[in-house]
């Protein structure tokens, strides 16, 4: 058995992986601000008999040096989990990050299963993703391999400066709050992504016009990514993920601007859900301990 948990900002999921399925152990409240805390925290789901812990975590790990860059859990940010943990529960541990996860888990799991070069997609708040080729993770120098939300890609009038310090990042339009800056550059209107979608499913001229520039700005960035990588599906997950409609009008821009000729859908939804930080860990946690 492996013991996994998914760790955000403000939650800490765990559970059991017993090689058949997720078995949930619940979940507790995220100690943010003491890494002694945080550390009983994991310590308070102890079970006997797991062949250690696998760890996704809301942030980017460098597979060199293990140090966390974690900007939502203070307690651990710049620190190297890993030690922490097996010096308090006395078992292996391995943390990676959430989009890796995620990715991973689809590319075992869900609707990468069977595909030898898998790309997982994040279009939630912002933007993120995973890289999985030949079953296994690809996190690369640093740890970001896959993160293709972040760098200077976008020119003209919609380049925005984005959190990570430069200008015209998919990760600044790609997800909802980008979304909705796009719609208040085109209307001077303050709207919500859900209610933006809603509009434009509705036929709404203004939010069509939001929804083509999101695509036109989206799918040349993600379409070159498929191309370097060879991506034979492209799983995408968080809250855009999940709007009717969506992302078969992305898939359908993405696809005219690759090199690769195919009728068969490329962008498609996720399929492993809520759960797929806590199965993605376990198929690290699988890989690398049996």
């Amino acid at each position: 058995m492996i013991q996994t948990f998914d760790i955000g900002g403000s939650r800490i999921k765990a559970a059991i992986w017993g090689g058949s399925g997720l078995h949930p152990m619940g979940e507790v409240a995220t100690p943010v601000g003491d890494i002694r805390a945080f550390a009983d925290a994991i310590q308070g789901f102890a079970v006997r008999n797991v062949k250690g812990i696998a760890i996704s975590i809301a942030g980017v790990i460098d597979p060199a040096t293990g140090i966390g860059r974690v900007a939502n859990i203070p307690a651990i940010d710049g620190l190297s989990l890993k030690p922490e943990l097996e010096r308090v529960t006395g078992l292996p541990v391995i943390v990676l990050n959430d989009a890796d996860c995620f990715a991973l888990a689809e590319a075992t799991q869900g609707a990468g299963r069977g595909r030898g070069t898998v790309f997982g997609v994040i279009l939630g708040t912002g933007v993120g993703g995973g890289l999985v080729i030949g079953g296994k993770l690809v996190t690369g120098a640093g740890g970001y391999a896959g993160e293709w939300g972040h760098g200077p890609v976008i020119r003209g009038e919609h380049a925005m400066t984005c959190g990570c310090g430069q200008v015209g990042c998919i990760d600044t339009v790609g997800g909802a709050r980008g979304l909705e800056r796009l719609h208040l550059g085109l209307t001077s209107q303050v709207r919500g992504a859900e209610d933006i979608i809603a509009g434009w499913q509705a036929g709404e001229a203004e939010a069509g016009e939001t929804l083509d520039l999101w695509r036109n700005l989206v799918a040349g960035p993600l379409a070159m990514v498929v191309n370097t990588l060879g991506a034979g599906v492209v799983p995408v997950g968080g809250g855009l993920s999940r709007a009717p409609g969506l992302l078969s009008y992305l898939d359908e821009a993405v696809r005219a601007r690759i090199l690769r000729r195919t009728l068969a859908p490329l962008v498609v939804p996720a399929e492993c859900g809520a759960d797929a930080g806590l199965l993605g860990a376990a198929m690290a946690g699988q890989a690398e301990w049996g």
